[in-house]
């Protein structure tokens, strides 16, 4: 049983004989319909689409000015490029610690990495539940700090009732096929901010300000680009805007689905007091979009987790650890000499959490044949 899949039919492919038979592949119209629906979906001004939600974190820190001597502070059990997009653009990614309940940021430990030298803080909805958005955002207005969210998983994801993705300075999603919906690859960068958004749609499109000043009061249809400053080429191309596009048309039955199936998973799974299931203790889980289902042992260690891993492989049944604790890869421990017991919540959600499938079309036999053979791998 594979952990996700993504969900695509006729209507995908549609969309792309529709686009290629226009003959306007590159970022075009199609890709400006996805983005406004994609703005209209999470309530911002703005939207726009990249290559990637790596590319949409480095834009928006370029974006923001962030740069050498500055300070990014990001969860520490998240994907490696919450912290790359810093170290991207000269800046120093600084950890904090996240609640193993929710694995998200811990506002204390948030807190207490603040430094005159931060810059933004990065607050990721992580596996599709909102960060505690109202602590980060007081934390980071007393600071008078940006705040980016990592919002790769939560398309879809609200906090107290209000979509993410516009609620800090700028929002970043992902498209990757792991995700609620796909275009394979590719990334969107949300925001409310008009001068974001223009420096965003610039960046990605090799630093473009515009028309040449010789040509700006009368442009002509050979008239040459103005290059004001150094960007790059992260558009999205409009044959995977039109995959977004027929995506889209599927969200809410896609987002209905799984929040159905991860209650079931927790009336399966009620009673093993092994396991940590997302609420076990009391969070609200409210908004969450579930683009991954993930369970924590309440006991044990990374070797007991694995062998638990190992026996539903052998059942035939996918699953992989949550995320990173990103103080413990190479490149950091090796740049900053972190050490694993500096962010101990961190390590202990990678060591003891587990991907449960979770994907269009699972059935109620599918749901109880994993929590089964999850019991019987815990015994």
């Amino acid at each position: 049983m594979n952990l996700t899949a993504p969900q695509f039919d006729d209507m995908e492919i549609e969309a792309v004989r529709q686009c290629l038979a226009s003959g306007w592949v590159t970022q075009g119209p199609v890709t400006a319909r996805f983005e406004a629906e994609m703005a209209a979906r999470q309530d911002v001004a703005h939207a726009l689409a990249t290559t990637s939600c790596t590319a949409a974190l480095h834009l928006t820190a370029l974006a923001l000015g962030i740069g050498p001597g500055d300070e990014v502070v990001v969860p520490a059990f998240t994907w490696i490029t919450s912290a790359n997009a810093a170290e991207y653009v000269g800046a120093r990614a600084v950890f904090c610690d996240v609640d193993p309940d929710t694995f998200n940021i811990s506002p204390s430990s948030l807190r207490s990495a603040l430094t005159p030298r931060t810059k933004a803080i990065v607050a990721v909805h992580l596996f599709g539940l909102a960060a505690p958005m109202d602590e980060v955002m007081s934390i980071a207005g007393d600071h008078d700090v940006a705040v980016i969210e990592d919002a790769a998983c939560a398309i879809g994801t609200t906090y107290k009732g209000r979509p993410v993705g516009g609620i800090g300075a700028a929002g970043c999603f992902s498209f990757h096929p792991r995700k609620i919906i796909t275009t394979g690859e590719g990334g969107m960068v949300t925001t409310n901010r008009a001068d974001l958004a223009e420096r965003v749609a610039s960046l990605r499109n090799h630093g473009s300000t515009g028309l040449q000043g010789a040509d700006r009061q009368r442009p002509r249809n050979y008239s040459m680009a103005s290059f004001d400053m150094l960007g790059y080429n992260l558009r999205m191309s409009d044959i995977l805007a039109a995959v977004g596009t027929a995506q889209m048309r599927k969200l809410d039955a896609l987002l209905s689905e799984r929040r159905s199936r991860a209650a079931r998973y927790g009336e399966l799974l009620k009673g093993v007091e092994r396991l940590a299931v997302p609420g076990a203790h009391g969070g609200s889980l409210d908004g969450h979009s579930y683009q991954s289902y993930v369970v924590r042992l309440r006991d044990g260690d990374r070797s007991l987790r694995n062998r638990v891993m190992d026996t539903l492989q052998d059942r035939d049944i996918q699953t992989r650890p949550g995320t990173h604790a990103v103080h413990r890869l190479g490149y950091y421990v090796k740049r900053y000499g972190h050490r694993p017991e500096d962010f101990p919540n961190a390590s202990l959600c990678e060591d003891t959490s587990i991907t449960l499938p979770l994907f269009p079309g699972m059935t109620d036999d599918d749901q109880e044949r994993v929590a089964a053979e999850l019991r019987a791998a815990l015994r």
